[in-house]
């Protein structure tokens, strides 16, 4: 950890006491800063309230008035907390810097950051890339944090001039950046998502572009190529362009060609070997590649890395095989894109488990995937009705509405026949029915286990 004296008797207003808030909060007074911590929340509901006070922190649980903007120098807020919020809104009116935690941590880590983003995928890459780092370090460790849920400071106060950190950084936590500097940046796509946060897809895009802004010609942004739109965008990084390429052939970069996968012209691997199926995990081993042979991590070990990597928690997550079937846990999915490239990514027929917060967007652009891909789909949630005209549109031989995940599992097992795939991939957000697409999986979970009478694997 680099010892700065950039907050020595500063006065910080940290907004939000979830994960990042808190951890922001006593990073701050080690760095000898008067710290005030707000939100919403109670006492009794803030996690190390006592550990916080104990510290020094001044916490202000209930309410979040303005009068805490005088004479305040700085605030640090939660990611998720949008600028309209007017306490937000107050602090830039009155030219107080807002900033998130993973600025902070950029600010004193030893470590060298890389940096992943993306509207999908970036939790696997981040995996992905953290595990060939770990196995290809000599002196070292390489640590995850970020949106993966794994505080960034916390990180940052332990790492090492011989570590790496892999931060997995979320739109939201990008537009609190000021000198965050990746030494690799990696934008895994760019779709339309999170629309009731920025407003427009332009702003959406530019938050995401937040991670290549302090990148020099010394540094590398690893982009997918595979749309032209993603292509244009490298024109804005001063950094070295590596593309990735699932579908067309760059010979500077990672690509897919004939089934085998190359690091600028260099063999890899099998693309069949990658434990992890799909194309979109293809997608995200490309990227990982890059990377990991950027940072010089030996052929053999990102091979072995790939041959075992099992996925992500919710992330197209293999659960079990029962009579023939095999469940696949895909909770993450929450917007059209991530289920197109999940249900594409199986040889088998599915049966897709699908819904959830209705946003306003409605889902032809899935008919395709639903003709060519479906025995057979069970609908929930807010937007169920709205899937079901686009399965109708598109054929799907069986189609069932249910009130919620758990008669859904049941249902779409009577649906199905040995050698299908039961998938819960839902296009949607989880907030209809459950406070988090990871409880959502979680109840997947455990549905199929009552059903089978099998345990996850």
């Amino acid at each position: 950890m680099k010892q700065i004296n950039d907050y020595k008797n500063k006065n910080v207003l940290v907004f939000g006491a979830g994960l990042s808030g808190t951890n922001a909060a006593k990073l701050l007074v080690k760095l000898g800063a008067n710290v005030t911590l707000t939100d919403a929340k109670s006492a009794a509901d803030i996690a190390d309230y006592d550990e916080l006070v104990k510290s020094g922190v001044k916490v202000v649980a209930g309410d979040s008035p303005l009068s805490l903007l005088d004479n305040t120098d700085l605030m640090v807020k939660n990611p998720g907390i949008n600028y309209d919020v007017p306490l937000v809104k107050e602090a830039e009116k009155k030219n107080i810097p807002v900033i998130v935690e993973i600025e902070l941590a950029s600010e004193i880590a030893d470590a060298q950051l890389i940096g992943v983003t993306g509207s999908n995928g970036k939790t696997t890459t981040t995996t992905m890339i953290w595990e060939m780092l770990d196995a290809g370090n000599k002196k070292g460790h390489a640590y995850r944090a970020g949106n993966i849920g794994i505080s960034a400071t916390k990180v940052a106060e332990k790492a090492t001039k011989d570590d790496e950190i892999v931060m997995e950084l979320s739109s939201f936590m990008l537009l609190g950046i000021t000198s965050l500097h990746p030494h690799i940046a990696v934008i895994t796509n760019i779709f339309e998502n999170h629309l009731d946060y920025h407003k427009t897809r332009e702003n959406y895009i530019n938050a995401k572009m937040q991670i290549t802004k302090n990148q020099t010609p010394n540094d590398y942004l690893v982009m997918n190529f595979d749309r032209k739109e993603w292509r244009d965008l490298t024109k804005r990084s001063h950094a070295q362009i590596v593309p990735f390429s699932a579908k067309g052939d760059y010979e500077d970069g990672a690509y897919q060609r004939d089934g085998k996968l190359y690091f600028r012209d260099e063999y890899i691997m099998e693309s069949k070997d990658i434990r992890v199926p799909g194309e979109q995990n293809v997608e995200n081993a490309l990227a990982a590649i890059a990377v990991a042979r950027l940072s010089g991590v030996p052929t053999e070990k990102i091979v072995k890395v790939l041959k075992n990597f099992g996925g992500v928690r919710h992330r197209n997550q293999y659960v079990l095989t029962a009579d023939g079937r095999e469940f696949y846990n895909d909770s993450k999915a929450t917007d059209i894109e991530a289920t197109q490239m999940a249900v594409e990514g199986f040889k088998k027929p599915i049966v897709l488990l699908a819904g959830g917060l209705d946003r306003g967007y409605t889902f032809e652009k899935l008919e395709q995937d639903f003709k060519e891909h479906l025995a057979g789909i069970v609908l929930f949630g807010e937007t169920a009705q709205l899937l079901k005209d686009s399965a109708e549109k598109a054929g799907v031989p069986q189609i069932k509405v249910v009130d919620n995940l758990d008669e859904a599992v049941p249902v779409a097992y009577d649906m199905s026949k040995p050698g299908d795939i039961i998938l819960l991939s839902p296009a949607n957000a989880s907030w209809d029915q459950f406070p988090s697409f990871e409880d959502r999986g979680d109840q997947f979970i455990k549905d199929v286990e009552k059903l089978t009478g099998q345990k996850e694997e």
